[in-house]
């Protein structure tokens, strides 16, 4: 009688995969808007930046919503799940935060707006490489 080592893939369901995957390019798109605006002045750009951070936080929202019932879908390894979901939460709170600041004045906003622009991209691009990485049991190497 042989047995087999077999691979047992935890992956995210496909919707969430593409939630999860498509705030990262809308928060960073916001960073680099606001990198943008703080070296031209150009108002415009602040504006490119509230609306990528208002599609960033749909994204993000539903990506929440998908990781909660994906928390029914894990069979008690909640680990890697857990720990992106929180960061996907604590990511969504402060894009709120940041899209309140880009509610203000234009030149108001700078400079609070790029550190929470910098500071959400990163636990954007946390909360995906976790809720994104296949978790392996089952003697794999």
């Amino acid at each position: 009688m042989a047995t087999a080592d077999r691979l047992y893939p935890c992956a995210p369901h496909p919707l969430h995969s593409i939630l999860l995957a498509g705030s990262v390019p809308l928060f960073l798109g916001a960073l680099l808007s606001d990198i943008a605006y703080s070296s031209s002045q150009h108002i415009q750009w602040s504006n490119f930046a509230s609306w990528l951070i208002a599609g960033a936080l749909v994204f993000a929202g539903l990506a929440i919503l998908c990781g909660i019932i994906g928390l029914f879908r894990t069979d008690g390894r909640h680990g890697r799940v857990l720990l992106s979901l929180a960061l996907l939460v604590v990511t969504w709170i402060l894009g709120f935060i940041n899209a309140l600041i880009h509610a203000k004045d234009a030149w108001a906003i700078m400079p609070t707006a790029v550190i929470l622009s910098v500071v959400v991209t990163i636990l954007a691009c946390l909360a995906a490489w976790f809720g994104l990485a296949l978790e392996r049991t089952g003697g794999a190497k």
